[in-house]
């Protein structure tokens, strides 16, 4: 008898995942979500999770490819040939903002109650584990969302009474006929990370507003109603001194149109769904927040809490990408296996897999920490100011591979706009660059070390983790984290070690948290990723010899998304 070849062909052998649940494809998020919030608030968002998990894999996921394929336009005049400047953006876009700013609240719930029926503002872990499902569709919108939120806390923190008192409302509305979003207007052409070449002017007015004059040349959210902005005082101090922070509006309390204009909006790799653009001051009204002589400082409060937001959108595109990377393998079926049985295929996936997982243990590692910092623990400050920037550093940079060895599983199919894969390798490049380069913030690493005194209580932490971890943490994890602080340490005499060693403080607390979540939650999986950081991430590699043996516990990482999602 001749054999049947049965093997799927044509359109039924690609495999395609539309409508996959994200969350319940993903067994480890509901565990760490048990894990790092808090006991009533957990089963509270657990169907709030699971329904975003399901829209994010399908409507809106459908959403963020229509948006990204009919970004905004720029409309200058109206038909009456009115001065008036709106940007026009795709309903897709529109109901993206319907589903995060207001079923979600994800810009509010962490300053007011009564988001999704919660009584009190939810900590940091809740925000970013609703945030992480959000972004595994739609990358663009997360840029406001996350510039709306970072703005609401530093203006509550060091804005005037009376302007929290007019703008916060609007500010944490769920409501968007209300509801004012937020942007920050920092970069110019001759100032990027050099804030001190800002040359945008302040001048004072005699109602103790100050007018602002000059050029900001990449600003998202373009049209967004609130804007915190880096000027230059008139007659101020050279360097960063002289540069204070603004709070600008784009419709002044008389309801006027504040005096700047949208010049134009940028063509972009990625975020296409978003509006960046142009932004030319003309005397514009605008309100010192804080410290006329400390706008830097108060500003990196905002750019800081962004930084986290990159590092967490960045775990978020890889998740995602490992999820269909997953999806596919298991499906996909070549040379008489499926893709997942061949060898070469399961190392690149774990290769994919544990860079995602290194990110989603310092998402919410990161902002357990920002929880205790905001409550005034001891300690947590200096933590927290390491943290953040090594969570931008690395996990923005392993976005940019992982998303792209993603595509190479799908093969030609991934290269194509119709699937998700192209969007994410995209959006995936934004991480590294804005809010800082990796350079920049490799340095910041640093620069937290120097003047916060981060190694020791970074190492305090770590070693609190490998104690709490038992057995499940590698043996010799804290011979090298000694010797990551005093790689670290050196690295503030050389700079160029700086990357070098910021990239070991991050393999090394993430090889902790791996192993401090697999004996709190009994997987042993977990604490297979913590070794293979060390093993493939940490220690010295011959490239002539072979690889150890895949760790049969890994196998729980390669899990079929569609088995349960």
């Amino acid at each position: 008898m001749t054999k049947v070849d049965i093997r799927p062909s044509g359109a039924a052998a690609v495999p395609d995942s539309a409508g996959l649940n994200l969350y319940k494809a993903d067994p480890d998020m509901a565990r760490l979500a048990a894990l790092y919030l808090p006991g009533g608030l957990h089963a509270h968002l657990s169907p709030h999770l699971e329904r975003l998990g399901a829209l994010a894999g399908g409507e809106l996921d459908e959403l963020a490819s229509i948006a990204d394929k009919n970004p905004p336009e720029l409309i200058a005049r109206t038909r009456r040939g009115e001065d008036a400047q709106t940007i026009a953006y795709h309903p897709a876009y529109r109901r993206l903002e319907e589903v995060a700013f207001s079923e979600y609240g994800l810009a509010a719930l962490s300053h007011r109650g009564g988001v999704l029926g919660w009584n009190a503002p939810m900590p940091p872990a809740a925000k970013y584990a609703l945030t992480y499902l959000f972004v595994q569709a739609e990358f663009g919108l997360c840029c406001p969302l996350s510039m709306t939120d970072s703005l609401t806390r530093t203006l509550k923190k060091f804005g005037d009474p009376d302007l929290v008192a007019r703008y916060l409302p609007a500010l944490t509305s769920q409501d968007l006929d209300v509801l004012n979003q937020g942007a920050m207007f920092m970069t110019e052409q001759g100032a990027g990370s050099d804030i001190a070449a800002t040359v945008v002017t302040a001048a004072p007015n005699a109602d103790g507003t100050w007018a602002l004059t000059g050029e900001k040349w990449f600003c998202s959210n373009a049209d967004a109603e609130l804007a915190m902005v880096l000027a230059r005082r008139e007659g101020g101090e050279p360097g960063l001194k002289g540069v204070s922070l603004f709070l600008l509006p784009r419709t002044l309390p008389d309801g006027s149109a504040n005096s700047y204009r949208i010049v134009r909006l940028k063509e972009k790799l990625g975020t296409r769904s978003m509006a960046s653009g142009e932004i030319s001051l003309q005397g514009a009204t605008a309100w010192l927040v804080g410290d006329a002589g400390a706008g830097f400082k108060q500003m990196a409060d905002m750019v800081n809490n962004s930084r986290l937001s990159n590092g967490v959108r960045a775990a978020g595109l890889m998740r995602r990408a490992l999820t269909e990377a997953l999806y596919f393998a298991h499906r996909r079926e070549a040379f008489g296996k499926r893709l997942i049985e061949l060898p070469l295929m399961r190392r690149q996936l774990l290769k994919m897999a544990l860079p995602a997982e290194q990110a989603r243990s310092m998402m919410f590692q990161t902002a357990e920490v920002l929880r205790r910092s905001d409550a005034g623990e001891a300690g947590a400050y200096p933590l927290l100011r390491i943290l953040t920037p090594l969570i931008k550093f690395r996990a923005c940079r392993d976005a940019r591979k992982v998303t792209g060895d993603a595509m190479e599983v799908r093969g030609g199919c991934g290269y194509i706009e119709e699937w998700s894969d192209a969007r994410l390798v995209r959006d995936a490049h934004l991480g590294s660059i804005w809010e800082g380069t990796s350079n920049i913030v490799a340095l910041d690493v640093m620069r937290a070390a120097q003047r916060e005194g981060s190694l020791p209580i970074l190492k305090a932490h770590v070693e609190g983790l490998v104690q709490a971890a038992g057995d499940h943490a590698p043996k010799d994890l804290l011979p090298l984290m000694d010797r990551a602080i005093a790689l670290a340490e050196a690295a503030l005499a050389d700079v160029a070690l700086t990357r070098q060693a910021a990239s070991a403080l991050y393999h090394l607390t993430s090889a902790a948290a791996l192993a401090w979540e697999a004996a709190e939650l009994n997987l042993p999986h977990r604490a297979a990723l913590a070794r293979a950081v060390l093993t493939h991430r940490v220690q010295p590699k011959d490239p002539l010899a072979g690889d150890p043996a895949e760790d049969a516990a890994l196998a729980a990482v390669l899990g079929d998304p569609g088995a349960v999602g």
